[in-house]
C-alpha cells in the first residue's frame, strides 16, 4: 500500500478531520512537515499552512521561511507566517528554548484557528518521534500513559503521520522529488532526545533489527492498556470524585479497597489535574499519615488533604478573596462571587423574617459605617451568639466541623474592625437584636457553603 493511501487509512481510522473540514498545517521546512504538507495534495484534503521563524539560527531560520513561503506559493494555499523574540521571550520568563518555543507555536496556532476556522492543527510527528518520547518519559519517570507515546490526536491538535517512520517519509520525499531543509541542531547531542535517536535507537536496531516494528506494537498494546484503565477510573470517578464549588472533591474512601489506591489516585489526579507522579506520591503519604491541611501543587491546581478527602481547586481562587471590601450603608454588593444585600427594617418585622444561616439579623444601631467584608485572618475573634467570652475565628470553624476548602474562602463583615457576622455561619452576640432594639439591619447573601 502506497504511503498515501495509509495516510488516508490512518486520518479516517482515527477520525483526525474529514475531506470537508479546513486544517492548518503546521509547516517548518523540514522534512517531515513538508511531506505532510505532499500528503495533503495528493489525499485531496483541504488546508492552510503556518510557519513559526523562531530567530534561533539566523540565516538558516530566514532560508527555512522562504522554502516554505516558496512552495506553498506553488500550491496556491492560504499561508500565514510569524517571527517570534524567543531568545527575549527565554529571557523574560526563565523557560527553556524548548518550552518557550512550544508555548509560543501552539498559541499562535489556537490564535489562527479561532480567526479562520480551521478545524485542527495537523503537526508531522512520526512513529519514530513517538517511540522516542516514550523513552524520553520512561528516563524522566512516567506512569503507563507516558510509556504510549504520542497521542495521534490531543484537542486540536492532530498528528496524521504517526503511522509513518523517518526512513519512509525520508524515502517518500526523495523519490517526488519534495524540497526540504535540514535543521543543524537535530546533529547536536545535547538535547535528549537528539542522544537517544543517535545513540540509544542504533544500538537497539544492531540488537534487534526488528526494533522499529516491535515498539510499534509495544505502544499499540500500552494503549490499550491505558484505555482499558480509562474506562476503568471514569467508573471510580463517578463515586469518588465530586464537584465543589470551582474545584473537586476527591473522597479517597469511596475507591474500591481491593485496588491499587495510590494508582488510582495517581491516575485521576494526573489526568484531570496535571498532578506529576512524585507530588501524587507525597498526597498518599499525607492520606496514609492521616494529617490534614498539606497542600500540593500542579501547574494550574492546588490540593489540600483534609480528613481522608483530596480537595483540588484552581491556584487562584484565593486571589479574588484578598481584597478588602467598604461598603457604605444600605444597598446590594458584588464581592468574592457573592451578592450581599442590606436593608432596613421595623422591629416589628423580625418574627415574620427568615433566620437561616444565609440572613443576619442585627442591631442597626450598634453598627458604625462603613461595613468592611474581608477573608478572616488568624487571630480575628469574636463573641458568638449565645456566648459573653471571646472565641478565635480558627477556633470557631474547627468546633464548627468546617471543611478546608470553606475555611480558605470564609469571610467576615465587620463594623470598625469588630466582626459583626463570620458570613453564613453566626453572628456576634454584640450585635445581635435585643428587646431594646428599634431599627433592624438585616444582610442576606447567596449560600457558599457546602
Amino acid at each position: 500500500m502506497s504511503l498515501v493511501a495509509r495516510f488516508r487509512e490512518f486520518v479516517a481510522h482515527h477520525g483526525l478531520f474529514e475531506h470537508d473540514d479546513r486544517a492548518l498545517l503546521a509547516v517548518s521546512g523540514g522534512v517531515d512537515s513538508m511531506v505532510l504538507m505532499r500528503l495533503m495534495v495528493d489525499a485531496g484534503y483541504r488546508f492552510a499552512v503556518a510557519h513559526c521563524n523562531f530567530q534561533l539560527r539566523g540565516a538558516e531560520s530566514d532560508g527555512d521561511e522562504c522554502l516554505v513561503e516558496q512552495e506553498v506559493a506553488k500550491l496556491g494555499v492560504e499561508y500565514h507566517s510569524t517571527r517570534f523574540d524567543t531568545v527575549g521571550v527565554m529571557a523574560e520568563t526563565g523557560e527553556s528554548m524548548e518550552m518557550a518555543a512550544r508555548r509560543l507555536r501552539y498559541a499562535w496556532f489556537e490564535e489562527l484557528c479561532d480567526k479562520h476556522g480551521y478545524s485542527v492543527v495537523a503537526v508531522a510527528h512520526h512513529l519514530d518521534d513517538s517511540i522516542e518520547t516514550c523513552f524520553i518519559n520512561m528516563l524522566r519517570g512516567t506512569g503507563l500513559r507516558g510509556l504510549t507515546g504520542i497521542s495521534a490526536r490531543n484537542k486540536r491538535v492532530v498528528r496524521p503521520l504517526l503511522f509513518a517512520t523517518r526512513d519512509e517519509i525520508l524515502s517518500f520525499a526523495k523519490a517526488n522529488n519534495i524540497a526540504f531543509r535540514e535543521d543543524s541542531s537535530n546533529s547536536s547531542t545535547k538535547y535528549l532526545r537528539n542522544r537517544i535517536r543517535h545513540e540509544v535507537v542504533p544500538m537497539m536496531r544492531e540488537i534487534n533489527p526488528q526494533y522499529t516494528s516491535v515498539m510499534r506494537r509495544n505502544i499499540a498494546m500500552l494503549d490499550q492498556a491505558q484505555q482499558y484503565i480509562d474506562a476503568s477510573i471514569a467508573r471510580i470517578k463517578s463515586d469518588a470524585l465530586h464537584s465543589l464549588g470551582d474545584g473537586c472533591k476527591l473522597d479517597v474512601n469511596a475507591i474500591d479497597a481491593s485496588l491499587p489506591r495510590s494508582f488510582v489516585i495517581y491516575e485521576i489526579l494526573n489526568s484531570e489535574f496535571g498532578f506529576k507522579g512524585d507530588v501524587v506520591d507525597d498526597i498518599c503519604a499525607a492520606l496514609d499519615s492521616g494529617v490534614s491541611g498539606r497542600r500540593f501543587y500542579a501547574s494550574q491546581m492546588v490540593a489540600v488533604v483534609d480528613r481522608g478527602c483530596v480537595i483540588i481547586t484552581p491556584k487562584d481562587r484565593s486571589a479574588a478573596r484578598c481584597d478588602t471590601l467598604l461598603l457604605e450603608e444600605a444597598g446590594s454588593y458584588e464581592y468574592g462571587g457573592l451578592t450581599l444585600n442590606f436593608e432596613y427594617l421595623d422591629v416589628s418585622r423580625v418574627e415574620t423574617l427568615d433566620q437561616g444561616a444565609n440572613v443576619a439579623l442585627l442591631d442597626a444601631d450598634k453598627i458604625t459605617y462603613p461595613l468592611q467584608v474581608r477573608a478572616w485572618r488568624d487571630g480575628d475573634s469574636f463573641v458568638p451568639l449565645g456566648m459573653q467570652g471571646r472565641k478565635k475565628i480558627s477556633d470557631f470553624l474547627v468546633d464548627s466541623k468546617v471543611s478546608i476548602v470553606d475555611k480558605q474562602r470564609q469571610m467576615l463583615l465587620l463594623s470598625d474592625s469588630d466582626v459583626v457576622w463570620v458570613v453564613g455561619r453566626r453572628i456576634d452576640n454584640r450585635f445581635a437584636i435585643t428587646k431594646n432594639t428599634e431599627r433592624v439591619l438585616r444582610v442576606s447573601i447567596n449560600r457558599i457553603f457546602s
